[in-house]
């Protein structure tokens, strides 16, 4: 099975020398080699991606011009011809072991699977908040969903996350590859139209790589913002598989379960987080009603707006 991989950049900084490393140090079945592309959206910190492995590929391009979709298009198609399956990865997400690309890649023995996440384990210096979220999401046992799945899971089904995924390419193109035009979500786009054509999407919980974020209050308020956008200007998705409020209830209620037996201080900000998190996904989903510049202020993904 002949595997690529992407990874788009901005200023990756001191961590990419580890990222580098633990990508390098992947062993796959059969010692092939894991071809690579890099694509750098106008890193000024003085990375030079000069130690790239021998036949990856460097595409730098204009901050302007990323897309969470569109990117990982055009990333896709500087992979050699004859490549069975993509990883996607992002510059800070650390592979936790030299085993983790070919446990992800072995689900695609299923020939139904069309595409896979892996486990997302909280950085050493996560905070209590962080911890939760990649508990939550990502938990111990492996799963693999279909379509019937929906009416258990609703858009939980449709979960995806391109910080350590993977892709059969001819599935993935076979719906007509990443959407080019959102501002976040194209993972759980391209998941919830591979349900509804018939494949599945799966979760190898042995997989694993670290991956949190230690969000601000505002960072939270902009994050869910983008998200409310997403869903504003999908709504195919949720006519689909349901909206998202009883997961949201359902996170809540594990978030504070969880930090008063771990973290009891921090029930307070997380009481704040949430209520800022409600007001960003309500104001993004109404976004068709506010100005470009308040759409702009209120947005963690800025450069979507133009």
């Amino acid at each position: 099975m002949r595997t690529g991989l992407v990874v788009p950049t901005r200023n990756p900084g001191t961590l990419w020398p580890r990222w580098l490393a633990a990508v390098q140090a992947q062993a796959l079945a059969g010692g092939v080699a894991l071809i690579g592309v890099v694509v750098d959206s106008g890193s000024t910190d003085g990375t030079t991606f000069s130690d790239l492995p021998q036949g990856w590929q460097l595409q730098p391009i204009a901050a302007s011009d990323f897309n969470h979709g569109g990117t990982r298009n055009m990333a896709l198609s500087h992979l050699p011809a004859g490549t069975d399956v993509v990883v996607f990865t992002t510059q800070d997400a650390l592979l936790s072991d030299p085993h983790a690309i070919s446990r992800l890649v072995s689900v695609f023995a299923n020939p139904s699977v069309a595409c896979v996440y892996g486990k997302q384990l909280p950085h050493t210096d996560a905070t209590p908040v962080a911890a939760h979220a990649r508990l939550f999401n990502y938990p111990a046992e492996s799963r693999v969903v279909s379509l019937a799945d929906k009416a258990r899971l609703g858009l939980k089904a449709c979960f995806m996350s391109n910080s350590f995924a993977a892709y059969r390419v001819a599935d993935l193109q076979a719906v007509g590859g990443f959407p080019s035009d959102v501002i976040l979500g194209e993972d759980m786009s391209v998941a919830a139209r591979l349900l509804m054509a018939g494949k599945s999407v799966a979760y190898v919980a042995d997989a694993c790589a670290y991956h949190s974020h230690n969000y601000s209050v505002m960072q939270e308020f902009r994050r869910y913002f983008d998200t409310g956008v997403f869903h504003a200007r999908s709504p195919w998705l949720l006519a689909e598989f349901g909206s998202a409020g009883g997961e949201g209830l359902r996170f809540v209620r594990s978030e504070l379960a969880y930090l008063w037996r771990h973290a009891p201080g921090w029930i307070p900000s997380a009481l704040v987080r949430t209520a800022a998190k409600l007001i960003g996904y309500r104001l993004g989903r109404l976004e068709s009603h506010w100005p470009l510049w308040f759409k702009r202020w209120c947005s963690m993904h800025k450069g979507f707006w133009g």
